[in-house]
């Protein structure tokens, strides 16, 4: 179907949006402003207007997808309900920070093992001694500012233990253990950062 006429029904789109791109692209553009009408009074911790329409275009799809053609509801009606329930889920999951830990955590490997690639020693002998001085030093910074347990943590978590396994050698929980492991990513952080 290359052009579709603009007078078409809803259900007719809805029905010819499976196959035709043309049809869903109509249907988008038919409810952008419900999308904007529905994402104005939301505000998003961390983003901004143009995510929130995004997301509410989501919603969007997810209704043209879902919808019953046979159905008594207008389609309307059910993309409103769609685009609404989507933007509050958005909004609620940001709003308790759910992925910081993973937006924001940084990796204790990210700087200083990269003399420790394979082909380091070969390629430039003076490279690999100078990057394992770093490494050391750094090693050696980030020991002065970790307390004894975290050293013990630190210790554990990069022998690939679990938290779970963590907290049970120190008879913790594990809540304690991811906490003493966010310590040290934020001050191994703080320490690169100064480098």
């Amino acid at each position: 179907m290359a052009f579709l006429d603009c007078n078409l029904s809803d259900s007719e789109l809805l029905r010819h949006s499976a196959v035709s791109d043309d049809a869903l692209e109509l249907l988008i553009s038919r409810y952008a402003r419900l999308v904007r009408a529905c994402a104005r009074p939301f505000f998003l911790v961390g983003g901004d207007h143009e995510d929130l329409l995004q997301e509410g275009m989501i919603g969007l799809l997810t209704a043209i997808r879902q919808y019953d053609p046979d159905s008594e509801t207008p389609f309307s009606s059910f993309a409103a309900v769609c685009i609404r329930n989507r933007l509050i889920s958005v909004v609620r999951m940001a709003a308790a920070q759910k992925h910081t830990p993973l937006n924001d955590s940084v990796s204790l490997y990210a700087c200083s093992f990269e003399w420790m690639t394979n082909d380091a020693p070969e390629a430039d002998p003076e490279a690999f001694c100078i990057g394992k001085e770093s490494f050391a030093e750094f090693q050696n910074a980030l020991e002065n500012l970790l307390s004894p347990f975290e050293k013990q943590v630190l210790g554990l978590y990069l022998k690939g233990y679990s938290y779970q396994e963590i907290a049970d050698s120190f008879h913790k929980s594990a809540k304690s253990a991811d906490n003493a492991v966010q310590r040290i990513r934020k001050k191994a952080e703080q320490l690169l950062s100064r480098r």
